[in-house]
This record gives structure tokens, C-alpha cells and sequence, in this order.
């Protein structure tokens, strides 16, 4: 059940006082359910159970820049375990949940059930693909490490590819990068391609010019980060121009394909295809048997917690929690934290037979960055931009990265990033070696595979 052995005391502690402690079951390792079970470390009257199908915390906000070969996986990543350590009342278990039972106050997993007596759900969200998912194949998404790495693979090939090409035509379609989504995730994926195309890249190559590559950002809306003043929006697109980005706003995407992408009768030639435009909730929410939104959301009280069910909090990107102006708020970070610290306090003020006050979600602002020392920044009526934006997006992002040593490494990565330009993960890593065969025809290795030739050290 625990991590590592714990003492005898601790031991005693917890076998005389089981009785009496309340089971919290977390499902979600991300920003809200890492922030109830720390929230709760103290609490001894609580047996928390944290459920994920990862063994790992990932620092969302610095995907991308897994994505273009800025930083490794493990640099923003942290095994859950180490982090509840400390706690011997939190156990940890890599499963996923498939079923909320609220009448029998239970959650069905791939290979057990957990009984609870408080249930939070705070497994974040997933791309939406608009009822087109078939597009995810040639358009992946950046919601975990394996796309990351993936989005990565097909970026750094897609110029190793274009080196050996013969054709003028093809050669131009594997420089040609389509980003899809005029989000923050959108625009700060469209400005590391920029930056890679026209700075980390630019010496590499002999047959081709990386800095003549086309990335182009496609936006549905009148203008790209829609949640920003006009005025930083404006800006945002002035500095993804500077970087070589054609920015598209108002275009609908109506078809994506291996060989590129259709707005209406126009065509974009292009190998590489990435998806930043829609989320929605985990089908987990479709199993609670309550009222949920567009997105999946499920509505909660004032309190997080569903109607007619006061031990059962939904935070994070799962929830549809009104803000101030009654809008929904955002799935961002910010609010999955404090949610989870809400939560955590109002569980102990609960287990103590007091009242808690109703949630308020305190707005920090809103950052996004476009590339080397480019970003824009919204703190409540402060507005500022460039370089100062810049600086005061990464110290925000050094702060909250889970672990000293991922921030000491953080630091280090983005120092040399700064001065240099260079970007230390630039590794292909491909899909060679697969366990389980994804069609019929691979189930049966291929001769050479079966009797490998002779000197073969494969």
C-alpha cells in the first residue's frame, strides 16, 4: 500500500485509528488532486487513495517546450509516489477509472474498486477534435508526454526529410508546418517552430534553408488569444510575424489529412499538422449521471461539490464552475490549484463538523510566450509585453514546477537556450518497437525479424 516502509509508530497509529478515518479518494495526478493529497498531509483523520494511469505529476504549462526539443520529459515531470512520500496515509495507484458509482459511493477502475467516503475528480481534459477525431492521426495534440514526444518526432524529421528530398514540391510540403489554434498553446507552439526554423536550425542543413520553412497559425476567431486585451492580441501577432508565422484568423479548418490541410476550397500543402483548438472533459464525466455542459463539464455548487452530493468535488478542467461574470472559468492551472486547495480545506473544516465559506477563484492574470524574450502578460489592469513579460512569465513558471531539481535544471536549459539559442533534445525518437501489433498485418513478424541475418546484433 505505501511506498516505502514507515515506522512502527506511524504504523500503530494508522491501524488504531482506521476506524475512524475518513477514505479520500483522489482521481487525477495533475495540478488539483497533487494539491488536494498535499492540502490533506497533515490531516490525520484522512486515508487518501490518489489514482491515475500515470506514475507521474507533469508540469503542463512547459509541454510544448517538450514538444520543440527545449527541455527532456523528466525535466517537467515527477513521479507521484516520491511527492506523497512523506505521508503515510496516501497510497498511490497506477490505474485508470472507468465508472463512478454515486448511489453505492464507489469508483470502478480497469482492475479494482475503491470505496470512498470523499470523492474528488480532477483528471484535467483532452483534445477535442469537434466530432472529426479521425483528423488526431495526422493532427496530434499536447495534453501528455507521449504526444510531446511525438509532435517532436514529426517536427525534426519533417527537416531531416526534407534534406533527402528530390522533389521541389514534396520538399516544400515537409517545410511547411500548419498549427491549428490561436490559444496560448497555439500561439506558443507556432513561435518555437519560428525560432527553431530560424535560429536553432538555420546552420544545420546544407540541400535546404530552414529559415525559408512556412509555418502558418490557422484561428477560427477574429483574432488569436481571445482571453487577452486586443491590444496584447495585436502585439502577440506582430511578434509571431517577426518570427516568419503567417497568422490566419477567422479561417475554419474543414479537413485534415497525412498531406495537409482544407479551409473551405483552399489547400495547404503540408507534412506536419499540429492540433491546439479544442478541449472537452474526460468520458469518466459521462458516467456521473449529472447535468453537463458543451464540453462535458459537469455543473458543480458553490462548494465544488455536485448537486446532491456534498462528498463528491469535481475541480479542475472537469468542472464547469461559473467565475465573476458567470462565464465558466478557464482550464488553466492557476484555477486547478486553487481549487485543490479549496477542496483540501474544506475537507478537514468538514471532517471538524464546521462550515466552509463558498469557492472564489482569485484571478493572477494571464501570461503567454512567443519566443526568445517575447511574451505578453495580464495582471489585472497591468498589461506589458516583450522582454519584461518574458522574464516575469518564466519566474512564475520556475516557481511552480513541482521539485527543486526540476527547477535547477529548468533554469540551467533556458540560461543556455538564451545565450545560445541551442535546444539540448533534439533526438528523434520513432515508433520501431511496438509490444501489442496495432493491425492484423503486424501480428506476423515479417521473415527477417523471425531469422535474423547472420552478424545481426538486432
Amino acid at each position: 500500500m505505501f511506498e516505502r516502509p514507515i515506522d512502527s509508530n506511524a504504523q500503530l497509529f494508522i491501524q488504531q485509528g482506521h476506524a475512524d478515518m475518513r477514505r479520500v479518494l483522489i482521481v487525477g495526478g495533475g495540478f488539483g488532486g497533487l494539491s488536494v493529497a498535499r492540502g490533506l498531509a497533515h490531516q490525520r483523520e484522512f486515508e487518501i487513495t490518489l489514482l491515475d494511469e500515470r506514475n507521474y505529476h507533469l508540469f503542463q504549462p512547459l509541454l510544448y517546450q517538450v514538444a520543440m526539443a527545449v527541455l527532456s520529459p523528466a525535466e517537467i515531470a515527477a513521479p507521484i509516489r516520491s511527492l506523497l512520500s512523506s505521508n503515510p496515509r496516501a497510497s498511490v495507484h497506477r490505474e485508470r477509472a472507468v465508472e463512478i458509482d454515486l448511489a453505492n459511493q464507489r469508483v470502478i477502475s480497469e482492475h479494482h474498486v475503491h470505496e470512498y467516503d470523499y470523492l474528488v475528480l480532477a483528471c484535467g481534459a483532452r483534445h477535442s477534435y469537434f466530432g472529426n477525431e479521425t483528423w488526431e492521426q495526422h493532427a496530434p495534440g499536447l495534453k501528455n508526454l507521449e504526444q510531446a514526444t511525438e509532435i517532436r518526432r514529426r517536427v525534426l524529421e519533417a527537416f531531416e526529410e526534407a534534406e533527402t528530398e528530390e522533389d521541389p514540391a514534396r520538399q516544400q510540403s515537409w517545410l511547411t508546418f500548419v498549427v491549428v489554434g490561436g490559444g496560448p498553446t497555439g500561439v506558443e507552439l507556432a513561435g518555437a517552430l519560428g525560432e527553431i526554423s530560424r535560429h536553432t536550425l538555420a546552420r544545420d542543413f546544407r540541400r535546404i534553408d530552414p529559415t525559408q520553412a512556412r509555418i502558418i497559425l490557422i484561428e477560427a476567431s477574429p483574432r488569436i488569444l481571445a482571453a487577452f486585451s486586443e491590444k496584447l492580441s495585436h502585439r502577440a501577432m506582430r511578434d509571431l510575424e517577426g518570427l516568419g508565422v503567417e497568422v490566419w484568423t477567422g479561417k475554419h479548418v474543414t479537413r485534415i489529412e497525412s498531406e495537409g490541410v482544407e479551409i473551405g476550397e483552399e489547400r495547404i500543402l503540408a507534412k506536419t499538422t499540429l492540433w491546439a483548438a479544442g478541449v472537452q472533459a474526460p468520458a469518466l464525466n459521462q458516467t456521473l449521471g449529472t447535468e453537463l455542459d458543451r464540453q462535458g463539464r459537469a455543473h458543480v455548487e458553490p462548494s465544488l461539490t455536485l448537486p446532491g452530493h456534498p462528498n463528491v468535488f469535481v475541480i479542475g478542467d472537469q468542472a464547469h464552475c461559473p467565475g465573476p461574470d458567470g462565464a465558466p472559468l478557464p482550464g488553466v492551472a492557476p484555477v486547478a490549484l486553487q481549487q485543490g486547495r479549496y477542496v483540501a480545506r474544506s475537507l478537514a473544516h468538514h471532517a471538524r463538523g464546521e462550515s466552509f465559506p463558498a469557492f472564489t477563484y482569485r484571478d493572477k492574470g494571464r501570461m503567454a510566450t512567443i519566443g526568445h524574450s517575447r511574451a505578453v502578460a495580464e495582471i489585472g489592469k497591468i498589461r506589458f509585453t516583450g522582454r519584461i513579460a518574458w522574464w516575469a512569465w518564466l519566474l512564475v513558471h520556475i516557481y511552480y514546477l513541482v521539485g527543486f531539481k526540476n527547477r535547477v535544471f529548468v533554469l540551467l536549459q533556458w540560461a543556455a537556450a538564451f545565450v545560445s539559442f541551442s535546444r539540448g533534445a533534439r533526438l528523434i525518437v520513432g515508433k520501431k518497437w511496438r509490444f501489442y501489433p496495432e493491425t492484423e498485418e503486424e501480428a506476423e513478424p515479417p521473415p527477417e525479424a523471425v531469422n535474423p541475418a547472420p552478424g545481426s546484433n538486432d
